[in-house]
C-alpha cells in the first residue's frame, strides 16, 4: 500500500498523561513526538486534533452538575493547553508545529482557516487544531473527522491504548479477535465504539478510511503510515 500523503491523527488527552492521573507524562509526550517527527520526516503532511481529558472533560463537568455547554467550553479551552503543549514539544525537537483553534483566543493560536492550514501542510509545518468544532455537545471524534474532511487527509488515525478494534474488550474476554479491516455499517451494527456516531457518519458520507491502532507501540505511527498491517483499517466496504 503507497504511503499516505496527508493524515490527521486524534490524540487523545489521556493518552498525554501516560502512567499519571493528571496533566501531561513527559516521557509519554517525547515518545509522541518522536512518532510524529518521524513521519514528518518522510514527507507526510500531518494535522492533529487533540483533546482536553487530561485536564477537563465537559461531560464529566456536566454530571456533576454544571450547565453542559458552559462544561463543554472549558473542556475545549482545556484542548487548546493540549494544541499548546504539542506545539512546545514539537518545536522543541526541531519540527515546525502551528497552532490553530476553533475557539479564538488572540496570541494564543491562529483562528481556524482551512486554507491557511492547507498550506502549512504543504509546507511541511505539523498543524495542531484545537477547540474542537467550536460548539458544545460534539466531541473531539467529530472534531477529527471534521477536520480530516476538510484538509482533504487521506486517512483519520485514531490513537488508542489497544492494537485495533476488537470483537469484544480484549482485557476482558481472552477470546477476543482483532480486526484487520472493518466496514462502517459493521461497526456501527456491532456498537463497537470506535467513532461516535456523528464521527462515524463524517467518515462514511466522505469516504474516509480509518485507522485505530495503538500510538504507545513504538513506531506504531510509522507503520501505519507506510500500509503496513497495523492497528484496524475500517473502510466504506
Amino acid at each position: 500500500m503507497a504511503l499516505a500523503r496527508r493524515i490527521l491523527l486524534k490524540l487523545s488527552g489521556e493518552a498525554l498523561m501516560g502512567p499519571d492521573s493528571f496533566g501531561y507524562h513527559a516521557e509519554t509526550m517525547a515518545g509522541f513526538v518522536g512518532q510524529i517527527r518521524e513521519v514528518a520526516a518522510l514527507g507526510v503532511q500531518v494535522g492533529i486534533v487533540v483533546g482536553g481529558g487530561n485536564l477537563f472533560r465537559g461531560a464529566t463537568g456536566a454530571l456533576s452538575g454544571m450547565n453542559r455547554a458552559s462544561a463543554d467550553s472549558m473542556g475545549m479551552l482545556a484542548t487548546v493547553m493540549n494544541a499548546l503543549a504539542l506545539k512546545d514539544a514539537l518545536q522543541q525537537v526541531g519540527v515546525d508545529a502551528r497552532v490553530q483553534t476553533a475557539v479564538s483566543i488572540a496570541h494564543v493560536g491562529e483562528d481556524f482557516d482551512r486554507d491557511k492550514a492547507v498550506r502549512d501542510l504543504e509546507a511541511g509545518r505539523v498543524v495542531i487544531f484545537g477547540g474542537g468544532t467550536g460548539n458544545p455537545f460534539f466531541t473531539t471524534d467529530t472534531a477529527a473527522a471534521l477536520r480530516a474532511a476538510e484538509i482533504g487527509a487521506d486517512l483519520l488515525l485514531k490513537a488508542t491504548k489497544v492494537d485495533g478494534v476488537y470483537t469484544a474488550d480484549p482485557k476482558k474476554d481472552p477470546n477476543a479477535r482483532r480486526y484487520d479491516t472493518l466496514s462502517f455499517d459493521e461497526a456501527i451494527a456491532n456498537n463497537l465504539g470506535v467513532l461516535d456516531t456523528a464521527a462515524f457518519a463524517l467518515c462514511r458520507e466522505q469516504k474516509l478510511s480509518l485507522v485505530v491502532f495503538n500510538v504507545f507501540k513504538s513506531g506504531a505511527l510509522k507503520r501505519v503510515v507506510l500500509g503496513e498491517d497495523e492497528g484496524t483499517r475500517v473502510n466504506l466496504n
